[in-house]
């Protein structure tokens, strides 16, 4: 008989690998479709094997090279997954016994394959080792080794190269495989930190206290968004590295801003919320059904200050020429500062994309920062940690526009750890 729980992780891993599915909407569109027909303990058994693999796979892959006489080319997409799921549990899960994973992972074979795909799935799985990715470890060569033992793909860490060290490249790759944190940001409007923090208590869910004063991170926390809390617009979900754009940039009440690439509208709720819900915020995206989560966000909130428009940051409109006191560009970017939460960035980026995705950041600098009035402020932020999509993007702007400086100490690299998001962060002031 077929594990359900297994054969859905399976599903949605053959989305992600042949249809470039984003994990975590293939995740939610896959458990809302079979939620009559699985229990919650097993949402967190699908949710760890799709993550876990997708996080994992070039170190899986290679473990498969071992002992696979079949290039991974020419294994059929389902039983290559189910390799990989059974190899996952074997390695990485130690509550799951090797024979249940190796078990379950040929009753799939069966299903998704042939018999001989079962007998080969079954082979292969028997010879596997918890060691056989430790041997990773022993590499000589630096970037083979960070790359084999973190599942890392060598041109990311080309590129981490060119402006961190061998250690921190390592450390960044490492921290990339984390289970991500629930960080929450308190809304001032409604509470305040020790309220939040009393009644976070009163429901018996630990936190953690941060050195930020808006934040606190969440412990063992399930479906987040079924709290009445949150429900009730006391908190919203926000990673702390996301809150400092926002902070940093630091908006007055009373102030006219604008946020060029606002969805889903947590940059732009903080800068509300540090106006005290006064004064103008204008939230651009391109896309309405994006535009429609940064107002549900706000009315949950209760902010009123937020004005949506669906509108592309990177076409120049002449009509908003020095309107705004301040401006939030979080642009769109590789993403490789939230790696760990959407790992699957690993396997649908390209080193070709820097050239593409640069284009597009240098041209919305370009077109918003002409928006914005004399002695007024900028942020430009990605969630990116590549030199060119972040202190490139920076100098050369500043080369080519003598009227813009850098604000003193406000140009920041965040890494991503253990707590926070690997982010880029710079100031910029019209003179």
């Amino acid at each position: 008989m077929i594990d359900k729980t297994r054969e859905i992780a399976l599903k949605i891993l053959y989305k992600i690998d042949k249809e470039n599915a984003y994990s975590n909407i293939a995740l939610n569109e896959e458990i809302k479709e079979n939620r009559k027909k699985i229990e919650e303990k097993d949402i967190g058994l699908i949710s760890e094997i799709v993550y876990g693999v997708t996080s994992w796979r070039l170190t899986i892959d290679e473990v498969i090279k071992k002992y696979s006489k079949i290039k991974i080319k020419k294994i059929s997409p389902w039983i290559l997954n189910i390799l990989r799921m059974g190899i996952y549990q074997i390695i990485f899960l130690d509550k799951i016994p090797k024979s249940a994973a190796v078990n379950e992972s040929v009753n799939l074979a069966k299903r998704y394959g042939h018999s001989s795909s079962s007998n080969f799935v079954n082979a292969i799985l028997r010879k596997i080792e918890k060691n056989d990715y430790e041997e990773f470890f022993q590499i000589k060569d630096d970037k083979e080794r960070i790359s084999k033992t973190t599942s890392m793909p060598i041109w990311i860490i080309e590129e981490l190269l060119k402006n961190n060290n061998i250690k921190e490249v390592e450390e960044i790759c490492k921290n990339s495989n984390i289970k991500p944190k629930i960080t929450i940001r308190i809304n001032n409007l409604k509470t305040n930190k020790e309220e939040i923090a009393q009644k976070i208590k009163e429901k018996n869910i630990e936190y953690k206290e941060t050195e930020y004063e808006d934040f606190l991170i969440l412990e063992k926390v399930k479906n987040i968004e079924n709290l009445d809390l949150f429900k009730n617009g006391f908190f919203t979900i926000q990673d702390i590295s996301a809150g400092q754009t926002a902070k940093i940039l630091n908006p007055q009440k009373g102030e006219y801003v604008l946020d060029a690439c606002s969805a889903p509208g947590g940059k732009t709720t903080y800068m509300a919320e540090i106006m005290q819900n006064e004064g103008k915020i204008i939230a651009w995206d391109i896309y309405e059904h994006r535009t429609n989560l940064i107002e549900e966000n706000a009315k949950r909130l209760g902010i009123k200050i937020i004005e949506t428009k669906v509108r592309d940051a990177s076409i120049y409109n002449e009509n908003l020429k020095e309107k705004f006191d301040k401006i939030l560009l979080d642009v769109p970017c590789l993403g490789i500062g939230v790696i760990k939460r959407k790992p699957d960035i690993k396997w649908q980026r390209k080193i070709e994309d820097v050239e593409e995705i640069t284009r597009i950041q240098k041209n919305i600098l370009n077109n918003c920062s002409k928006y914005l009035k004399k002695g007024g402020e900028l942020v430009y932020s990605t969630c990116s940690i590549l030199k060119e999509e972040n202190e490139d993007i920076i100098f050369k702007f500043i080369e080519e526009n003598n009227n813009f400086k850098v604000v003193e100490n406000s140009m920041i690299n965040i890494l991503p750890e253990n707590e926070k998001d690997g982010f880029f962060i710079c100031k910029l002031q019209k003179t």
